[in-house]
């Protein structure tokens, strides 16, 4: 894709989302704007926590909600038997990192004015840095036990992030996580909306000559990040061009392929048996994640046994995998 291409992608997805999130505030009942909205967001203090640990209780009640629907999106063959949980970031590093990230087998999270991290994005947050997101998927390479180490270590940015960015779609559907409130699902959304506006900042910093106040104010009119947080973004952004494209290019490759499988396959298609696909080789390429996909769709309309399917094995699961299996 050229720049040009991805910043109109961008914009493309930012207004899609846009209608996606009014549905929601209006749904909460709220009567006015979207920027509006997004300031009753960042201003009412019911939306965050004073308390460093109460937020650090937050985290760790919604990463057990997680749990008991894993099985909903992989097939229990193929959950990792690592143990995963949650830690604190360092109170050094707190004031100029991220609002948390895997440190598999843990997600750390950031504790830093506990008042800059809005109660909505918790779950979001833990379904891409915990499970199903980077905790899930990295524990899953790692145990591939018949795939050579470079395979199983490896990490392919836009794979990675596109699968911790699908990983919070599948909180969504079928995994319900957000349904029991519709603030979680602003901020899932939200969570989307964020990726889709990097689209449009990376490419505007860096093809088109964005200054720094340019690029916080898009991000201030199109999301509802607190301040500090696009601060850091931002400044991410300029020092580490292109990095930032991979999570929502990687997620819609990702759901392109998993709408080519439903259409091709009918009734035949599952989606743990997808997700399956997608994990089953540890970190790819996105060229050779079509490739394995494809071949998977093939396979299956053909009714080949599942030893002929696209799977690496993991012979030391507890669980065990279907005979035969190996890496192709």
């Amino acid at each position: 894709m050229t720049p040009q291409q991805v910043h109109d992608l961008g914009l493309k997805l930012v207004a899609q989302i846009h209608g996606e999130m009014e549905a929601v505030f209006r749904q909460i009942g709220f009567k006015g704007s979207y920027k509006e909205f997004v300031h009753h967001l960042r201003t009412d203090p019911k939306f965050h926590y004073t308390d460093p640990d109460e937020l650090l209780m937050a985290y760790r009640a919604a990463a057990k909600r997680i749990d008991p629907h894993l099985t909903d999106v992989l097939s229990l063959w193929m959950q990792p038997r690592q143990p995963w949980g949650v830690r604190v970031i360092p109170a050094s590093l707190a004031p100029n990192t991220y609002p948390a990230y895997a440190d598999v087998p843990y997600m750390s999270v950031n504790l830093y004015k506990p008042e800059t991290r809005p109660k909505y994005s918790i779950q979001v947050l833990t379904c891409h840095e915990g499970r199903p997101g980077h905790n899930l998927q990295i524990p899953v390479a790692r145990e591939l036990d018949n795939l050579p180490k470079f395979r199983r270590y490896a990490y392919y940015n836009a794979f990675g992030e596109g699968w911790a960015l699908y990983a919070e779609t599948l909180c969504n559907k079928p995994m319900g996580l957000y349904d029991d409130d519709p603030y979680s699902k602003f901020g899932y959304l939200n969570y989307q909306m964020w990726r889709a506006v990097r689209l449009v900042v990376d490419t505007g910093v860096h093809q088109d000559g964005w200054t720094r106040e340019q690029a916080v104010k898009y991000m201030q009119d199109n999301t509802a990040l607190a301040d500090q947080n696009i601060a850091t973004e931002v400044d991410r952004y300029i020092v580490w061009p292109g990095q930032a494209l991979s999570y929502m290019i990687g997620e819609q490759v990702i759901l392109q392929l998993r709408d080519k499988a439903k259409q091709k396959l009918g009734d035949k298609y599952n989606l743990k048996n997808f997700d399956d696909v997608v994990l089953g080789q540890g970190s790819l390429p996105m060229a050779i994640l079509k490739e394995v996909v494809n071949k998977w769709i093939d396979n299956t309309l053909a009714g080949k046994p599942v030893d002929q399917l696209p799977f690496a094995c993991k012979p030391k699961s507890l669980s065990g995998c279907p005979a035969g299996v190996g890496p192709h």
